[in-house]
């Protein structure tokens, strides 16, 4: 009996052990793309430019990244606090997120100063459709975590299914986005119709 009580004793150390080193690797990543968002910002100045001209466009891409990139550390944050567990899958989804988190300065850079050949249109297909890839991610951690892994067993099922659904909202308006810079106004309308159409919430 007290072989048992402590094998439980140790299995849930290391469960926890590798929750807590899951949640500093994201805080790190997610401090580290933060903040080299405003180390990327090195716009050049043009001959007859105001200093609005030359960072008025990098520093907005810069407060809204900091604040949209804030916004989905406080959903991950939220969902990693509702976790009894974690495994290797929401660990591989979670590791995809952090990719596209850390290449959010290279984007915003490419964005802002049109380097390696790429107009700013171009420059905002990629940030929108990086933006729509994070909240993909953010929804399929979420999702598995709630409704295939069973790692979130505490929660409500249509509280759960309640956030699934805001991940996906944004991440179709990202979607939205990207299809207005690539003049696909099909796609727009699509999106449009498919997030005015009311979810059927499982039980």
């Amino acid at each position: 009996m007290e072989q048992n009580a402590a094998h439980a004793v140790r299995e849930h150390h290391v469960h926890q052990r590798h929750f807590d080193r899951l949640v500093m690797l994201s805080d790190g990543v997610f401090a580290i793309a933060l903040t080299l968002s405003a180390v990327e910002l090195r716009p050049e100045a043009k001959p007859g430019q105001t200093l609005l001209q030359v960072w008025g466009l990098p520093l907005l891409a810069y407060f809204l990244t900091f604040f949209i990139i804030g916004m989905v550390w406080l959903q991950h944050r939220r969902a990693l606090a509702q976790l009894r567990r974690t495994d290797n899958v929401l660990t591989l989804i979670t590791m995809l997120l952090l990719s596209m988190i850390a290449l959010m300065p290279v984007v915003i850079r490419t964005m802002v100063t049109g380097e390696s050949g790429v107009d700013s249109n171009s420059g905002f297909v990629a940030y929108a459709l990086s933006l729509l890839v994070i909240n993909l991610c953010l929804a399929a951690g979420w999702g598995y975590a709630a409704f295939i892994g069973h790692l979130v067993p505490d929660m409500p099922r249509p509280k759960a299914w309640g956030w699934l659904m805001h991940d996906m909202f944004v991440a179709l308006v990202w979607a939205a986005i990207a299809c207005w810079f690539l003049h696909l106004t099909w796609g727009v309308a699509s999106i449009g119709v498919t997030m005015c159409r009311p979810p059927s919430v499982c039980s």
